[in-house]
């Protein structure tokens, strides 16, 4: 199936959040979304994000992102307050997010939603996500290569808030359960998701057989465990042809 369709992220504002591949998710999105289907694709962030890549055809630099973005012809384009420090921009606040969606005819708004420090996996921290009140999908993320690491800081972000959502104990190895409860949980993946916002958990990182078996079994125990949610998407983001399997309610 088509990467977009799939994630139900063909159009509106389209978030993700989590760890283990949320920038190439943004990343192969927007270059389908803009190349593939002739889209007006914004890619931009509710949080600091590093500098984007190859595949954003220009950056704009703004306080005011439907105005900047009036006359552009080249898709899709990163937009962002400005530098936050030295190697990463900033965010914006969620509600120029809403307000840019409302005023300016973008076909799609990717939005980075939260930060996980290079971890494959995570649990989110107080004031987090940062989700546009109108946002249409959100995409929670996790690495299906976090399993059988131990439950610490090398490999987890926030290790200390999967421990209270999963009942583990540091050090203890993550098992395919605990990624399905973090995911499922509502002070996990589906934290500060508006009502009546669609939800596609994306296990990313699903290189071989083995690891597919590994996420068709978070896939299944999530749909479990989160009614609202209706499908989970196993994946390699990285790929030309990212989506490995759809696993529906």
């Amino acid at each position: 199936m088509d990467v977009l369709e799939a994630l139900r992220a063909e159009a509106g504002v389209v978030a993700v959040v989590g760890a283990g591949g949320k920038k190439t998710t943004l990343y192969a999105l927007a270059g389908h979304a803009a190349h593939e289907k002739n889209r007006r694709v914004v890619v931009t962030a509710t949080v600091r994000i590093p500098p984007f890549d190859q595949r954003v055809a220009q950056v704009l630099l703004t306080d005011e992102p439907a105005a900047a973005l009036e006359g552009t012809t080249t898709w899709p384009v990163g937009v962002v307050p400005g530098w936050d420090g030295t190697d990463r921009y900033g965010g914006y606040d969620p509600a120029v997010v809403d307000r840019l969606a409302a005023t300016w005819g973008a076909d799609l708004v990717l939005v980075k939603a939260d930060g996980a420090r290079t971890r494959e996996f995570k649990a989110p921290g107080d004031r987090e996500p940062r989700l546009p009140r109108n946002v249409d999908t959100v995409l929670p993320i996790a690495s299906v290569r976090a399993v059988g690491s131990p439950l610490s800081a090398n490999h987890v972000h926030r290790p200390e808030r999967v421990a209270a959502i999963t009942g583990c104990d540091r050090g203890d190895p993550i098992r395919p359960v605990d990624v399905a409860r973090v995911l499922a949980s509502e002070r996990g993946g589906l934290k500060g998701v508006p009502d009546g916002t669609t939800v596609v958990p994306l296990l990313n990182k699903v290189d071989d057989g083995d690891l597919r078996a590994v996420a068709e079994e978070i896939a299944t125990e999530l749909l479990e465990r989160a009614p609202s949610v209706e499908r989970v998407v196993l994946a390699r983001m990285i790929a030309d042809d990212p989506v490995v399997e759809i696993v529906e309610a």
